[in-house]
């Protein structure tokens, strides 16, 4: 294992990656905190996926000009992918063409998917806080105990016997 910054030939080029690496995470870190609630997540989750799909149209427009010969047929392509509907239309025929294709679609797949769970997820959290509070509201075995005790002590004090 070699340590940062010792030995021969180490020194300010891999403290800069380690710099380089560290604002990177910083930035990322940045990124999942506002996605600690279930609307930031959804925010995030559409912002990168947007990202993506207009990232793959640009993409497959240069990767395979002569099926995608505008921007505007790689950005249809890429929304119908990402979105599972696949018309197919537009096929890509390259090697390049279609890895992009296969991340595409994986990314289409992963949104839907944590869309669907983040969705389930507000609805169980929900479900669990409306419990919680309507719980409160309800007598414990402990209350219906001493409520059982008072009344115990009134009939006694109404008929006069200890």
């Amino acid at each position: 294992m070699a340590i940062l910054g010792a030995g021969p030939g180490t020194g300010e080029r891999e403290l800069t990656v380690m710099a380089d690496e560290t604002r990177l995470e910083r930035r990322f870190q940045g990124v999942l905190d506002g996605a600690k609630t279930v609307r930031g997540a959804a925010v995030v989750i559409a912002a990168v996926t947007t990202s993506i799909t207009l990232g793959a149209g640009l993409l497959m427009t240069a990767a395979d000009h002569h099926n995608f010969p505008s921007i505007g047929s790689g950005l249809w392509w890429a929304i119908q992918t990402v979105t599972t509907v696949g018309y197919g239309d537009h096929v890509p025929a390259t090697v390049a063409g279609q890895l992009m294709a296969a991340l595409v679609m994986l990314a289409g797949i992963g949104f839907l998917t944590v869309i669907t769970a983040a969705i389930t997820s507000s609805f169980v959290s929900r479900s669990g806080f409306e419990q919680t509070t309507s719980s409160g509201d309800a007598p414990t075995a402990e209350q219906f105990r001493q409520m059982d005790e008072r009344l115990e002590r009134i009939e006694a004090a109404l008929t006069g016997r200890p």
